[in-house]
């Protein structure tokens, strides 16, 4: 798994891969630490077939629609934001989510506490926390449009250009562009150093994402249901579409 980490000035203090024990002994060597984790908190719970909770949302659902999403997932894709359903049955889970249920499951044996509402969050003590986030939703969020795809040349430039402008201690992924000429790229000797991949940049997001949460709560929204999980953005309020 790829992970990052920054500290309260946002310079970039890890970005690395490893299995789960090794970034759980990383976390648990922190006096305390914001944690966002890019997979679903947990299955599906089935609150969107509950009468009280569908009234509650904006736009209400039609009867019968988006029975198998999470509340998430209902209101990202009311914005046009896309986002894979998590199924109930943690076994019909890809092997992905799966994995992410085992990231919280030992974040949460390390003592850290789900990240709250702002004006819930209680103020004495020092407790890590760990949040649900989505990184294609914070890039989306972060440039105001539905970027390029992650994988492609473009993709990639425009996710490290938009974490470079929001303050991260990372390369200006432009300074590339210094390095094509014809010769070059005739030749195939084009040189992409200093550009992040499509994890590193998800895992950047995401450590960008809990920075955000930890030192201005105020400039976080927050979507979805406590009992299911909820998915935290770095910005005060997402727009109606995208």
């Amino acid at each position: 798994m790829a992970y990052a980490a920054v500290d309260q000035d946002l310079r970039l203090i890890a970005l690395d891969e490893g299995e789960l024990d090794e970034i759980a002994a990383f976390v648990g060597g922190q006096k305390a630490a914001f944690v966002a984790v890019s997979s679903p908190r947990r299955p599906n719970q089935g609150l969107m077939k509950k009468e009280e909770i569908r009234n509650q949302l904006k736009p209400v659902p039609k009867p019968g629609r988006w029975l198998g999403y999470r509340v998430a997932e209902y209101q990202l894709r009311q914005r046009q934001i896309h986002i894979m359903r998590t199924c109930s049955d943690q076994q019909k889970c890809p092997n992905w989510m799966r994995r992410g249920f085992e990231v919280y499951r030992k974040l949460e044996s390390l003592g850290c506490r789900d990240y709250e509402a702002p004006e819930s969050q209680p103020s004495r003590g020092v407790v890590s926390k760990m949040m649900e986030v989505y990184p294609h939703g914070i890039y989306t969020a972060l440039l105001g449009l539905v970027p390029f795809p992650k994988n492609s040349l473009e993709g990639r430039l425009q996710r490290q250009l938009v974490l470079h402008n929001q303050g991260l201690d990372i390369p200006d992924p432009m300074r590339i562009f210094e390095e094509i000429t014809r010769y070059r790229i005739l030749k195939g000797t084009l040189s992409l150093e200093g550009l992040y991949d499509a994890p590193q940049l998800d895992a950047l997001a995401a450590a960008y994402t809990a920075w955000v949460a930890a030192t201005t709560p105020g400039q976080v929204s927050i979507f979805g249901h406590p009992k299911e999980g909820q998915i935290v953005f770095p910005v005060a309020e997402l727009n109606p579409r995208y």
